[in-house]
């Protein structure tokens, strides 16, 4: 994607990842198609969907301030090669540096991508090396917040690189949040001369809908509730990925207010869940009976509240 990931969320290069993380909610809610019809919305969600799970990964990052938009490619060549330099120097560990003259398999990649010279990197290293193992492959695993709060077995298929379809049954952990990475060994290419076959590598990745967000391990979902019950406060019973539950409504409840219901958020085997965030969210008959009105007018007689003017 050419344009850059930073300026498609409005952040500078140095932001962090709770500045990166506000930033993308706010565009969320502006171009998510549940809720823009216009014209480009939906792509526009995408491409801030697609900067924000870049920039948020530390690897990933690293690996699109080093190589830019293209950094997929070149950074999977460069851990080809490091891994080769690795397997192939007598079993020591070496880093990929710049050598004496400047060169580097990251420079010799951009000078390709530039227009320079084309070279068949497995032809040349090949030979050198002896076997050579199989790259990996990623993949993209997109859960709703309840399929990923459920976790499950699911089954997916993928072409591989002579265009042969493969079917892998993947467990998909309960409490999976975005941004979390899974490997099947085995999964990926086809290695040289006996070198191993690469892993399959499933990066979850969590959307928002109407109603469900994940923040983290925290779970915020829409409230609706009645201006009555908004006034007076109410028990509210609702439905969350968890299964049914009752939210208690304090009385003068505007909307937008966040009602915290600890431990209800995403599951962490092992650890401490995450909580759940009911937002409340007052919503008006959108017809009214004669009665209805009737009550309305009154309460609009007797009532000096001003929303406008009070705090």
């Amino acid at each position: 994607m050419a344009d850059d990931y930073y300026q498609l969320l409005g952040v500078s290069r140095s932001a962090d990842a709770q500045e990166i993380q506000r930033a993308y909610r706010q565009l969320a809610r502006k171009y998510h198609p549940d809720v823009n019809k216009q014209s480009g919305a939906e792509d526009k969600f995408k491409q801030i969907s697609e900067a924000y799970h870049v920039l948020t990964d530390p690897e990933s990052r690293d690996q699109y301030d080093r190589f830019g938009p293209e950094f997929r490619h070149y950074a999977g060549a460069e851990r080809e090669y490091a891994s080769q330099t690795r397997g192939g120097g007598g079993g020591g560990r070496s880093r990929v540096r710049p050598g004496p003259s400047g060169f580097s398999w990251s420079s010799a990649q951009a000078a390709a991508g530039r227009g320079g010279t084309s070279v068949d990197w497995g032809d040349l290293f090949g030979d050198v090396f002896g076997s050579m193992r199989g790259m990996d492959s990623e993949v993209e695993l997109e859960l709703t917040v309840e399929e990923a709060f459920r976790g499950g077995s699911r089954t997916i298929a993928l072409a591989g690189p002579d265009g042969t379809r493969q079917t892998f049954d993947i467990q998909i952990p309960s409490g999976v949040l975005d941004g979390q990475r899974i490997r099947i060994a085995g999964g990926g290419s086809a290695g040289r001369q006996d070198g191993g076959t690469g892993d399959l590598i499933i990066t979850f990745r969590v959307r928002p809908d109407r109603r469900l967000r994940l923040d983290g391990k925290d779970i915020e979902m829409d409230l609706p509730i009645s201006p009555w019950e908004a006034a007076l406060g109410a028990s509210v019973s609702t439905s969350a990925p968890g299964g049914p539950i009752t939210v208690r409504v304090p009385p003068g409840s505007s909307s937008g207010r966040r009602l915290r219901l600890k431990g209800q958020g995403m599951p962490q085997p092992g650890g401490r869940p995450g909580d759940l965030f009911a937002r409340v969210k007052i919503m008006v008959p959108p017809r009214l009976t004669d009665r209805e009105r009737e009550l309305f007018e009154q309460l609009k007689q007797a009532s000096a509240f001003d929303p406008r003017t009070s705090s």
